[in-house]
């Protein structure tokens, strides 16, 4: 099968379309024939080494950690889920490939209503906007402040706080506040005086805050407005969160992400769910799609189109 890889850290350069042999699904697998995969800033972060101690890679390594596809091989113990089902969810190989494995547990099937490449760039930034907000313990009528709302990321934790009775603002670029408005969130620039900025924006107060940008000193402007560590949340800055008291969040095997995709969905059948798509590149230009990532200020997800 063909798939993108890379035998040693570096640059986008690195990434070279090779062919590999098809993927066995084990215990509670099945393989996905791959109609899309979405491409995350985890990818290149992986890719370039920056991250080799969090995220150790055996190389060579297929990238990709989210996927839409079919079924087309199923494992022992596996339940729920049978060949010829349309799927999505996250990958336990890599996605940037014509077929990868996925635990089935963590698959839900993917609605005719919904593309293949709007269903693959939803598992990573559905679980991990759930995951935060969880660790944030929201309840109906608090305000809550997003960082980098615009994103993917940010783009589902504003709906879901949203469809939960939260007010939110949400920090971004001003060439996007239009988009937050229609989200629900009422929108803020970042940069010098912030904290003044998000107080006019919310002067009853904020209550919680999730960081998913990293930029300049987020954390520490939330604890500022919420005057409790305990109540920020960043998925982008581990030091600044070390540094504040603040909660670090990363996912893993036991990430909520089928609750995720759930409610994701739900706004989807509702006819509300919003999460544009940036570009989508062949999976021949993997690497022009990673660079693109890496730049940010992206309007949306890039997805790579597979099969």
């Amino acid at each position: 099968m063909k798939a993108i890889s890379f035998d040693a850290h570096g640059p986008a350069d690195v990434l070279r379309l090779v062919h590999v042999d098809p993927p066995v699904p084990g215990p509670g697998q099945v393989r996905i024939a791959v109609r899309s995969a979405g491409v995350n800033a985890l990818d290149h972060k992986i890719r370039s080494g920056a991250l080799r101690e969090l995220f150790p890679v055996e190389l060579p390594h297929v990238p990709g950690l989210e996927a839409s596809g079919v079924v087309d091989a199923v494992g022992e113990d596996v339940t729920g889920v049978r060949a010829g089902d349309a799927v999505l969810g996250p990958t336990a190989t890599g996605a940037y490939a014509e077929q990868a494995l996925a635990e089935a547990a963590r698959l839900v099937v993917k609605p005719v209503s919904l593309s293949w490449e709007e269903a693959a760039a939803l598992p990573v930034a559905a679980e991990t906007a759930w995951r935060g907000l969880a660790a944030l313990g929201l309840r109906e009528g608090e305000t809550l402040v997003v960082h980098g709302a615009a994103g993917g990321v940010g783009t589902l934790a504003v709906q879901f706080a949203v469809a939960r009775g939260v007010d939110v603002v949400g920090t971004a670029s001003e060439i996007h506040h239009s988009y937050l408005r229609e989200l629900g969130a009422v929108p803020v620039t970042y940069g010098e005086g912030l904290a003044e900025r998000v107080r006019a924006a919310a002067p009853g107060g904020v209550d919680a805050a999730f960081d998913v940008a990293g930029k300049g000193d987020a954390v520490a402007v939330s604890v500022e407005l919420t005057g409790s560590p305990e109540r920020v949340v960043t998925i982008a800055d581990p030091e600044g969160a070390r540094r504040r008291g603040a909660h670090f969040s990363s996912g893993g095997r036991a990430a909520p992400t089928v609750p995720a995709l759930t409610a994701a969905l739900a706004l989807h059948e509702a006819g509300t769910l919003r999460l544009p798509i940036h570009r989508v590149y062949p999976l021949a230009e993997a690497a022009d799609a990673q660079r693109a990532s890496e730049h940010g200020h992206l309007a949306g997800k890039i997805v790579l189109t597979v099969g």
